[in-house]
């Protein structure tokens, strides 16, 4: 498992930019007129996304697994005040968006000239309950890849030859996988040979 530095670590570099992207963010939703939050919670926002990331890096395969009997049982001297776990995963989706800012702020890569590029999908519901799913109603859409037709969105990453992350980026399923390069700064940092698929004609 991860040590207890290297934990400290990931707390202290996302609580560190939380403090600078949250007061924005929260402010954006104030003028769209959606209600905020103003009482502090049992977990904070730097908690929920380091646990989050930890999971990501234990080599555990089940989310509900690592939580409720890692992180509940084994580290309640870092995290005393947990949640239950269906409560911790209502509010860790209002957490995606710093968490992927902090990921694109402070875990990137430096291209070295060989880059590589793919997608993969992220799938929301079983294709059996397409018509029925409320999951990112209104959002998510059905698009095929190379496995199949699913719906939900794609992940796009780019990664260097030493495997690490270049930058990432997430569509919706219908999407062309070019339409994310040829827009934004996907590609700024980019130079030398990029390698991809058919799917990046």
């Amino acid at each position: 498992m991860i040590s207890n530095d290297k934990i400290t670590e990931i707390f202290f570099n996302i609580d560190g930019l939380s403090k600078v992207f949250e007061p924005p963010l929260r402010q954006n939703l104030l003028t769209q007129g959606k209600k905020t939050r103003n009482r502090p919670g049992r977990m904070s926002s730097s908690q929920m996304m380091t646990i989050s990331v930890i999971y990501h890096v234990s080599g555990f395969k089940n989310f509900k697994h690592f939580y409720i009997f890692y992180v509940q049982k084994h580290m309640e001297d870092k995290f005393p005040d947990t949640l239950s776990y269906n409560r911790f995963t209502e509010l860790m989706q209002s957490n995606m968006l710093p968490l992927a800012l902090c990921m694109k702020a402070c875990c990137l890569g430096k291209c070295t000239g060989i880059s590589f590029v793919d997608s993969t999908p992220v799938r929301v519901c079983n294709n059996k309950r397409i018509n029925n799913n409320r999951v990112f109603n209104g959002i998510a859409t059905t698009g095929r890849s190379t496995m199949g037709w699913f719906h939900g969105f794609k992940l796009h990453i780019l990664i260097n030859d030493k495997g690490e992350l270049l930058d990432f980026v997430v569509t919706q399923a219908n999407e062309d996988d070019r339409t994310p390069l040829k827009a934004g700064n996907v590609l700024k940092k980019i130079f030398g040979s990029l390698y991809a698929d058919k799917g990046y004609p």
